[in-house]
């Protein structure tokens, strides 16, 4: 059986190349301790570790949820690593009576959200926390205040963004003597920008692994989106004997600059599936055929 292998982000943290998002952990009909043991060990059986939270998934549920699972099993929790962002405020769940969606990354709000994240998932460190979104009232220097302090309590292993611009970065890496040490960003055939945009690229020169939230496209290949583009994912597919979703997480984790899908699946068989992916690695010429039908056009 092929495995996921490993990514390394510092000294004590490493991820799986393929990561179990977490997200829509809540919207299965079954929420047991049970059953959601029975998905992180379908991602176990193929070498996937990194479970990937955030405390606004399942409208603030969804942490607790996974936290459930380790009270049930506490054994569990030795055998993963855990991601979970924070900074995003919505009226829900435990915000119910915020005005207005809005973005928090100030210093004890960082703090707060870390310990809460904590007491929900019943875990004692974090390995990774992510600023969920770019906060455009942020005080870097405060921000980056509350992030030294989790580190330094013990609280947190390293810490870095989500779906932030380099410019967003380099702001909040200019006040920190800590690493970020990824930035998870949308990234997938069906949405191709951060190739050319820079932002992957800005990554990349700083050997940072770059995680891919929806790489899958929300499921977007499978309802015709993109007509040219799904077809070329079925004959590729054809030719490696496989479907044409592990010929799209491949696509991504083919990328010479160590791409780390976040899979959203919540079927036990499709994390099954996955095993295809981790070995399936394309060529060139086989990269741009299917980045030339994702786009519509022969490259200049």
């Amino acid at each position: 059986m092929t495995t996921a292998s490993r990514v390394i982000l510092t000294n004590d943290v490493d991820l799986s190349s393929v990561a179990y998002g977490m997200w829509r952990l809540g919207d299965d009909t079954d929420t047991s301790p049970s059953h959601i043991q029975a998905k992180i060990e379908a991602c176990l059986a193929l070498g996937i570790t990194t479970m990937d939270q955030a405390d606004i998934y399942g409208g603030y549920e969804a942490e607790e949820l996974l936290g459930a699972c380790f009270r049930q099993s506490p054994a569990l929790r030795d055998r993963v690593e855990i991601v979970t962002k924070c900074g995003i405020v919505a009226p829900a769940g435990r915000y119910a009576d915020a005005r207005v969606k809005h973005y928090n990354t100030s210093k004890e709000h960082i703090l707060q959200s870390v310990d809460t994240s904590l007491r929900l998932m019943n875990i004692d460190v974090i390995d990774l926390l992510l600023i969920h979104r770019p906060d455009p009232f942020m005080d870097h220097r405060n921000a980056a205040e509350g992030l030294e302090a989790v580190i330094a309590s013990g609280k947190v292993k390293s810490v870095g963004v989500s779906n932030f611009k380099p410019h967003d970065w380099q702001l909040l890496e200019s006040a920190m003597s800590s690493p970020l040490v990824t930035n998870q960003i949308e990234m997938s055939v069906m949405a191709t920008e951060a190739f050319t945009n820079g932002d992957l690229s800005f990554l990349q020169q700083r050997d940072v692994p770059a995680m891919a939230w929806s790489p899958l496209g929300g499921g977007g290949l499978f309802t015709g989106t993109n007509a040219q583009l799904t077809a070329t994912l079925k004959s590729v597919s054809e030719r490696f004997d496989t479907d044409i979703s592990n010929v799209a997480l491949a696509w991504l984790m083919s990328h010479p600059s160590a791409i780390i899908p976040v899979l959203g699946t919540n079927k036990i068989e499709r994390i099954g599936n996955v095993e295809a992916a981790l070995s399936l690695r394309l060529d060139r010429e086989t990269w741009f055929e299917i980045y030339t039908a994702a786009i519509g056009r022969d490259v200049p």
